[in-house]
């Protein structure tokens, strides 16, 4: 594919998402490589087909090449910055000044101009409040997640272990650039309710430059089968018995501990049913082993070895396919500043059940759109697993009023209008004083 024309005619859009294997095609599961940069590459992409081309600004480490091309529109620029092996996203931002001079000089030797910067998580809103203040162009962050939130959350889930939380998450550090940040930039795009209150309310950001855009999907690989197609999908996967499917990286705050302890009184009550866990990437790290290796010995603790079956990552091309064969979907975190595969499964037609420890539960309706689960209660998170199994038609009315609120409401066509609507045609902070922003969560379904 032939690489983007430097000199363009179409305005041109900076997107700075600094940590993890950021690509065209990302290796999903490894190391800080999850929903983020799915959701810069989606967003990035919707942003081109509205007229604009998209560089994505990382980091370069190992032996990637410093342009990697996503379509003729968009592609990945990586700049380099501490050395050549991998850094994990919470002591990045000691290396980003180094990063921006190299990014800096890239644009300048080749003339770049930039509407806006969009950069994604504190890290990168670091390195893109930088780019803003060198290039004059406004800069807008979007947080993703909130060292506060993970704070007060990992203390009170673990507090056993909360002296190890500083040095392992670097909370001080992260929180007092966020705090910076978020009072710097242009505008702050927090993409659920509760992330939009705690910026305003904890943070002191001031409410007119805080604005929220939820995370959308791909509409066009996400989408419900017919139930013929979908038995077809399910003999093809070795779908035999009415599964649950949990998936993710293997990460303590995905809470599939917590999953397998409720599923232990789904699995005395509905003795057909199997939970299926495809967790973790194609590399497991050591952390990680030790994860994967925790939740076995859980499973076999709970003598459940016959009912969990483990199957690793599944690849980005099958990834819907498995929705859609699955009869339930969980979303179990301890924390979830939103869910993208809550919001891809029920796009697929599948039911879910999602914590209440997150932002997507309150942008949905219970009982019509999903259902609300408590990981750490495991009665009640497994009572919700088996109200679908229990009840069918709950079933069939969250897998069709699912779907249909999942189109209504997350597409990424329509997260990146907003985003334009947004930015463009203003003078930024002047012209947002005098502008209301509907909040699209309120949209009657």
């Amino acid at each position: 594919m032939p690489a983007l024309k430097l000199k363009s005619k179409r305005p041109r859009i900076a997107m700075v998402s600094t940590h993890g294997y950021v690509a065209a095609n990302p290796p999903l599961g490894a190391a800080d490589t999850g929903g983020q940069i799915v959701y810069v590459l989606e967003l990035a992409k919707k942003l081109a087909q509205l007229g604009y081309d998209v560089d994505i600004w990382t980091r370069r480490f190992e032996k990637q090449p410093e342009i990697d091309i996503v379509n003729p529109r968009v592609r990945v620029i990586r700049a380099r910055c501490g050395g050549d092996d991998f850094i994990a996203k919470e002591y990045l931002h000691l290396h980003l000044m180094e990063w921006c001079e190299h990014a800096l000089r890239f644009i300048k030797k080749h003339g770049l101009k930039y509407e806006f910067i969009n950069s994604h998580y504190w890290d990168a809103g670091c390195a893109g409040q930088r780019l803003s203040e060198a290039l004059g162009a406004p800069h807008v962050h979007t947080p993703h997640s909130l060292g506060l939130w993970k704070k007060q959350q990992m203390e009170t889930d673990y507090p056993e272990r909360a002296k190890t939380f500083e040095k392992e998450f670097n909370f001080s550090e992260r929180i007092k650039h966020e705090t910076i940040l978020y009072r710097t930039c242009a505008l702050v795009v927090a993409t659920t309710p509760p992330q939009l209150d705690m910026i305003t309310d904890d943070y002191g950001v001031p409410a007119d430059r805080v604005h929220m855009i939820p995370p959308g999907y791909d509409d066009n690989r996400f989408f419900p089968v017919s139930e013929a197609s979908r038995q077809l999908i399910r003999r093809r996967l070795g779908f035999k018995q009415p599964t649950i499917l949990a998936l993710g990286r293997l990460a303590t705050n995905k809470g599939y501990d917590l999953l397998i302890n409720a599923f232990s009184l789904v699995a005395k009550r509905q003795p057909d049913v199997i939970l299926h866990l495809a967790v973790g990437g194609q590399k497991l790290d050591g952390h990680e082993k030790r994860i994967l290796t925790e939740l076995k010995s859980l499973v076999k603790k709970l003598a459940l070895g016959k009912r969990v079956k483990f199957s690793g990552y599944i690849a980005n091309q099958d990834l819907a396919d498995y929705y859609r064969a699955s009869d339930l979907f969980v979303l179990s975190s301890r924390y979830e500043p939103f869910g993208m595969t809550a919001i891809e499964a029920m796009a697929c037609g599948c039911p879910t059940v999602i914590t209440i420890h997150g932002g997507l539960f309150r942008a949905v309706s219970f009982g019509r759109h999903a259902l609300f689960g408590d990981p750490f209660d495991k009665e009640d998170l497994g009572i919700m697993m088996l109200k679908p199994f229990k009840h069918p038609k709950l079933w069939t009315r969250l897998s069709r009023m699912g779907a249909h609120k999942s189109r209504s409401l997350f597409t990424w066509t329509g997260i990146a209008q907003q985003l334009i609507g947004l930015v463009e045609g203003r003078t930024m902070i002047k012209a947002l004083n005098d502008t209301e922003w509907e909040e699209p969560w309120n949209d009657g379904d």
